[in-house]
């Protein structure tokens, strides 16, 4: 596959929740709180060396997290990796590549 240019934005899938699920205890450590409500909201992906997952993440209260997750290639048989995130989104804001 080519490395390229994020997808358009989709709505959240629930292989797209299993991903935010998964490193949802590593933004809790990264933020030093923890979240009742954690809801994918819709999604990119992006094929590098494995794929970049952008996630949006309802948190509760009208407030919204971008999340930038990797996944590895299958044979590396690596955990999911929180690579990078936004705090302080509101639903309309694009998921853009960060």
């Amino acid at each position: 596959m080519m490395c390229g240019a994020p997808s358009a934005t989709q709505p959240a899938t629930a292989e797209t929740q299993e991903i935010a699920d998964e490193v949802k205890s590593q933004l809790e450590e990264k933020e030093n709180r923890k979240f009742s409500v954690f809801k994918a909201i819709s999604f990119r992906r992006q094929v590098v060396a494995g794929i970049n997952f952008f996630i949006k993440v309802d948190v509760g209260d009208d407030k919204f997290v971008h999340l930038r997750v990797f996944k590895a290639l299958p044979h590396e048989n690596k955990p999911l990796t929180l690579s990078s995130y936004q705090t302080n989104k509101e639903q309309h804001d694009e998921l853009s590549f960060f």
